[in-house]
């Protein structure tokens, strides 16, 4: 049933968050599109997957939902419709000019958001594929994944043939985690998804997207990109992630800088910044340790270990923490990262450094100083600006029309994250809330980050 939140949302957003319309609006004014080619992406629709091509003109605002779990969370939904609120009210403000709104406005607000992305500002979804599929005790396949040996995978690799829906779980975290009808949303969709797991989770976000989008009374269906395992297996050795692969362990001065950029001093050598998975699979962030060594300033090998270690707990029940299990211990070469080939060492880069394969003019963060990390956007912020003084991975500009500027980064205060209105938990299902109007009655305060709070020095 339709019960069409948007006023609701689009007025209180408005009223709590107007200063990040007013920077985006003022960065339109001079913005100038990059020498973007399109940029490949897709979406579900009745369980089935369609690719899109974007044009890459677009002023592009970066949102995204996780691989880790297949059901949609509370904190996931206020994202996507963060998001498209902020895109439509900056094109609107952008196109009419920066004025106090009135109704009109709103009325008008409202009906656009109703609309897909299609003007300068779009937003889209960056979905990381090298997460592991449980990583934080919510996935109801968790059993499965686990007794599968899946659960040290990237969710690119995961296959759903030996997967099934737990049922322990599900009558544990019923109504607070998952909902029975999301439990059943999931199986079913198991039976017809194929092998791919992602493609499986990806399916029933989209589903839920779309129910969701009538609720609130705004298109949620969002383009989405997959980084950076399906971007790496597409392309040739000449390619972006690559090029940042190679460019980064170029010798010991690319990789120094590239640990300050991280915060991480070069005296013991155990941050990999690319993280080679095993022949058995393996590919954890979590699981995996190493050790980087040099003959001379030239990169010599990478020793890598893999070994069983603890993910993340659910906030529902802290005791129940997801384990990735792995052992395997092996040498990479160091000329198998001078001169990267992806099908030779297939391997997981850290997020800073694959992000510059997203076409991202914005970025809203969740949570950040609570919920998410303030150390991972310095590691971001600080290596956007690097590159853009060619520091590391030089030349990203002129060889592969890439921004290497610092996008504008928007955070959703943690203080107004959403949760399930009874047990206030982030990552409930939005299944497991009975009135969505609960969730936009409690408002949706956005907040700038500025760049400079956010540099290493």
């Amino acid at each position: 049933m339709s019960l069409d939140l948007s006023r609701t949302i689009v007025g209180d957003f408005l009223k709590s968050s107007w200063p990040c319309i007013e920077i985006i609006v003022k960065q339109l004014a001079t913005f100038k599109e990059e020498r973007r080619t399109s940029v490949p992406m897709f979406r579900f629709k009745d369980g089935r997957r369609a690719d899109v091509d974007t044009e890459g003109s677009h002023f592009f605002l970066r949102s995204s939902v996780e691989y880790s779990n297949p059901q949609l969370t509370v904190e996931e939904v206020q994202g996507i419709i963060a998001a498209r609120v902020l895109e439509v009210c900056s094109n609107y403000f952008h196109q009419y000019g920066l004025h106090e709104p009135d109704e009109k406005d709103i009325a008008t607000l409202c009906e656009n958001v109703k609309k897909p992305p299609q003007e300068i500002v779009i937003s889209f979804l960056l979905n990381t594929d090298d997460i592991e599929p449980d990583r934080y005790s919510m996935n109801p396949m968790k059993e499965s994944i686990t007794s599968s040996g899946q659960s040290a995978l990237p969710a690119a690799n995961v296959k759903t043939e030996r997967l099934e829906v737990d049922q322990k779980f599900v009558q544990k975290y019923d109504g607070t985690l998952i909902s029975k009808g999301e439990a059943e949303q999931i199986a079913r969709h198991l039976a017809s998804c194929g092998s791919s797991y992602m493609d499986l989770v990806d399916a029933v976000k989209y589903e839920s997207l779309a129910s969701l989008s009538e609720s609130f009374g705004i298109d949620l269906c969002l383009h989405s990109m997959r980084l950076p395992l399906t971007l790496l297996e597409k392309e040739k050795t000449d390619g972006l992630l690559h090029y940042v692969i190679r460019q980064t362990h170029a010798g010991y001065e690319s990789i120094e800088c590239v640990y300050k950029c991280m915060g991480r001093s070069m005296k013991n050598l155990t941050t990999l910044l690319t993280v080679p998975h095993s022949k058995k699979g393996y590919g954890s962030k979590r699981a995996v340790r190493g050790r980087v060594y040099f003959e001379g300033t030239k990169l010599k090998s990478v020793k890598v270990d893999y070994r069983t270690a603890l993910l993340y707990p659910n906030a529902i029940d802290p005791s129940n923490v997801s384990v990735a299990q792995a052992d395997d211990s092996f040498t990479v070469e160091g000329e198998k990262l001078t001169a990267y080939s992806f099908s030779e060492t297939p391997s997981s880069p850290q997020f800073f450094l694959y992000s510059l394969a997203s076409p991202e003019d914005a970025v809203l963060w969740h949570g950040i100083g609570a919920f998410g990390a303030s150390e991972l956007l310095k590691s971001y912020t600080t290596t956007r600006m690097a590159c853009a003084k060619d520091l590391i991975v030089k030349g990203l500009g002129e060889k592969y029309g890439v921004a290497t500027k610092v996008p504008l980064q928007f955070n959703l205060d943690p203080k107004f994250m959403w949760g399930h209105p009874v047990h206030h938990n982030i990552d409930a299902s939005i299944g497991c809330v009975e009135n969505l109007k609960d969730l936009a009655n409690f408002g949706m305060k956005m907040e700038h980050l500025p760049t400079d709070q956010y540099i290493r020095k």
